[in-house]
């Protein structure tokens, strides 16, 4: 096969950043995909409607012309969001979920939640209204190893949550374990899982073997070969329940490269391209378009995108570098070949 056209995709779950980041990423969003699910994760967190108002506002001033690319938003969840947050997220047209962090798990995550079980009453209003819940899936216990975060947190906190809010939509986003997959695959009631490239392409190896890999740096961090095998396996079967979600996050190239550097790979510049490459090593590229563009659309109840995109086989060098905000990032991939590239 040297040509692959499929529905437009859609990514749920990007980090645009904010300000002057918004001229690079946005086009980058838009670039392939017909909607986002925007991470909420700035300072301050978007916590309400009002806040994701304003920032949908300044992420639209910035999409290309002509461009018919939407932002779905998201608010972030603290110990301190009550039922009425919900209700107001509910009756917004434009906010289509609501975020678990763990306090500390991750970039802009500090006010994030320290107790799960504080939430009760907020997933109990969440789970009769139907608004979707995206789990940031880690512990952050500075006694738990850091490979083993998201197995921990599936046996500490999503069994319960599971048991006592089973009608409760849930997405385990970016899933980077062999427990993830198989939670979600033997599980019943609406939890799905979304998946990233970096952890399709990559292992622990490619971060840490020779030399540590700065950019391959994210978390959930990239785990063992055996995971990545199950989250491909998971990603290729079919299976409705495991859909596209990039967790593409930008960090300037100082930030990265530094002996304290930020968790993130970006991924837009390339993003269907590389999930293209995955699915060609794995045999499965008649599975792509169920995975990038029908079923997460279909867990969040939307419709399909009405435009199509066309993958050729071209093969291509991935650039070292992309502007930033002033500075550069390094890309996912960088100086590596990719054999698909998007058609214009």
């Amino acid at each position: 096969m040297d040509q692959l056209t499929i529905i437009q995709p859609d990514d749920w779950h990007l980090h645009l950043r904010d300000e002057g980041a918004l001229a690079t990423t946005v086009p980058a969003a838009a670039r392939c995909f017909g909607r986002g699910i925007v991470m909420p994760n700035l300072v301050p967190p978007v916590r309400n409607v009002a806040a994701a108002t304003a920032y949908r506002e300044r992420i639209l001033a910035a999409r290309p012309e002509n461009s018919e690319w939407q932002p779905l938003m998201v608010l972030y969840l603290t110990d301190n969001t009550s039922a009425d947050d919900i209700r107001a997220a509910h009756a917004c047209a434009f906010v289509h979920a609501c975020k678990y962090y763990p306090a500390g798990a991750t970039t802009n995550s500090d006010s994030g939640v320290t107790d799960l079980e504080r939430l009760d009453e907020v997933f109990e209003t969440m789970q009769e209204l139907g608004v979707v819940l995206q789990m940031h899936g880690e512990v952050t216990d500075p006694d738990i190893d850091i490979f083993d975060r998201e197995a921990v947190f599936i046996d500490r906190h999503l069994v319960r949550i599971r048991e006592k809010f089973p009608a409760l939509k849930m997405v385990l986003e970016h899933i980077t374990t062999e427990q993830g997959a198989t939670f979600v695959r033997n599980s019943e009631g609406p939890l799905a899982a979304s998946i990233t490239p970096q952890h399709l392409l990559y292992n622990r190896n490619d971060m840490l073997v020779g030399g540590i890999r700065p950019h391959l740096f994210c978390l959930p961090i990239l785990k063992r070969n055996r995971h990545q095998t199950a989250l491909i396996e998971a990603a290729t079967s079919g299976d409705s329940r495991f859909f596209l979600g990039t967790d593409s996050a930008p960090h300037p190239r100082h930030a990265k490269e530094n002996a304290c550097g930020c968790a993130g790979c970006y991924s837009h510049h390339a993003a269907i391209e590389l999930y293209a490459e995955a699915f060609d090593r794995a045999g499965a590229l008649h599975q792509l378009e169920g995975f990038a563009s029908r079923y997460g659309a279909d867990f969040y109840n939307l419709a399909y995108n009405r435009r199509k995109i066309t993958l050729n086989r071209d093969p291509w060098t991935v650039p070292e570098r992309i502007d930033y905000d002033g500075g550069e990032l390094i890309p996912l991939a960088a100086g590596q070949a990719l054999n698909w590239r998007l058609q214009n």
